[in-house]
């Protein structure tokens, strides 16, 4: 049990260094202490004439290797300077063309943190040679092979400037960041149905427990839930025989002393299991789309609204979003909406979990962004569109929303004629 909520703990741990900028540049620059340290004792032990056999070398004296060392450690703390500028201005942008959600994704980006750790561990792998470099007389030491390490270093970091320079213009183009939301949210869907907390048995779905007299088990501080561990949810209640009933699933605001879960157990639970069952769900202090569906669907919603709002009044890109929602919906359609219920393997029911609904989520966001459209024909089209595909693709499913709201979007088409 606690190796399962330990990896759920790390995973979460894992997510926030994923999307930290000083995470990676910093593992890179502890390797470049490692590196200086390592080829300055490999220079230590190589003799002094045997490196004329090494014809890719620069044989410098101390100065020419402090000065080489010295050039490379100030032009690449400069250039590190201007990449975390023009990173700076770039996330700026993105908070305000596409909204503040969307830093997330900029932030994670393991290119912009390669590039910045590339530069920072050169300056750090020069500085750290530079001090062993010696010249004083009857005690001269030039680690000749650090210091072509460092000259690599440098034309290395001048390659990746010219990939940071395409990387940014590339990242913050309207196809690039919706064709990379688009992936995430399939990869949520994938995530979510049918393995969701529910199982092949959806006929005891219509007699659940009374949870009225369960125990409550509250949150200990305000946050977004933003993951759920289902094994370990599930082995706990098998091991202590309780039916848990998650009441804040992924994407729920929670504030201190709000339920989480509620736990029906035939003898008192314990302080201990208390807080196992509650480290289960994880809260932060923003949503995060690993489980929360409506939280994908979302962010391509608010890039079309700010599309079609009139301080930007851009369809166009409102009409990629639509693309790329009707993507995720035909894909969601497709799929089987899992049973609130799961067992375990004697078949007794073990935990009550609400699934994402389809029809709550498609409806919500095509309202959303068809009440921001106006009477602009194009987005309306597009928008009754992707309900004629998503319709079509959801076979056996309640669609009367759905029909609804496509008639809807009909009726004001053909108002607008």
């Amino acid at each position: 049990m606690r190796s399962a909520l330990s990896v759920a703990r790390l995973f979460s741990i894992w997510e926030l260094l994923r999307g930290s900028f000083w995470f990676l540049p910093s593992l890179m620059a502890a390797g470049a202490v490692l590196l200086s340290f390592g080829v300055v004792h490999l220079d230590a032990a190589i003799a002094e004439d045997s490196y004329g056999n090494f014809e890719f070398l620069y044989l410098f004296g101390p100065e020419g290797a402090r000065a080489i060392l010295s050039a490379v450690a100030t032009s690449m703390i400069t250039v590190a300077g201007l990449t975390f500028s023009i990173t700076m201005l770039t996330l700026q942008l993105a908070s305000s063309q596409f909204g503040p959600r969307l830093l997330r994704n900029f932030m994670r980006d393991r290119g912009n943190q390669v590039v910045l750790g590339t530069f920072i561990s050169t300056f750090v792998y020069c500085l750290l040679v530079l001090r062993t470099v010696k010249g004083v007389e009857g005690a001269s030491f030039v680690p000749h092979l650090a210091v072509a390490i460092g000259v690599v270093l440098a034309v290395a970091g001048l390659a990746v400037l010219i990939y940071f320079i395409h990387h940014t213009a590339t990242s913050i183009r309207i196809e690039t960041l919706l064709a990379s939301l688009a992936d995430e949210t399939a990869a949520t869907i994938d995530r979510l149905f049918p393995d969701q907390l529910g199982d092949e048995k959806p006929e005891t779905d219509g007699a659940l427990p009374d949870f009225n007299r369960a125990h409550v088990i509250p949150a200990k501080a305000s946050g977004y839930v933003q993951s759920v561990n289902n094994d370990a949810l599930l082995r706990i209640a098998v091991e202590k025989d309780l039916i848990v009933d998650v009441v804040a699933r992924p994407g729920t605001f929670v504030t201190e002393r709000d339920p989480l879960l509620r736990v029906l157990a035939t003898t008192p639970a314990d302080e201990e299991n208390l807080a196992a069952l509650r480290s289960t769900l994880i809260v932060g202090i923003e949503r995060t789309p690993y489980q929360d569906l409506e939280f994908s669907i979302r962010r391509i919603v608010e890039i079309a609204q700010r599309a079609l709002s009139p301080g930007i009044n851009d369809p166009t890109t409102a009409l990629y979003c639509i693309d790329r929602l009707r993507e995720a919906f035909v894909r969601l359609a497709e799929r089987r909406t899992p049973s609130s219920c799961r067992h375990d393997d004697e078949g007794r029911l073990r935990i009550v979990a609400e699934p994402v609904s389809f029809e709550a989520v498609t409806v919500g966001a095509v309202g959303a962004v068809g009440h921001y459209a106006g009477t602009d024909s194009d987005v309306l089209k597009a928008l009754a569109s992707a309900l004629d595909s998503v319709i079509a693709a959801a076979e056996g499913k309640d669609l009367t929303r759905l029909l609804e709201l496509r008639r809807s979007l009909r009726q004001r088409l053909d108002d607008d004629k």
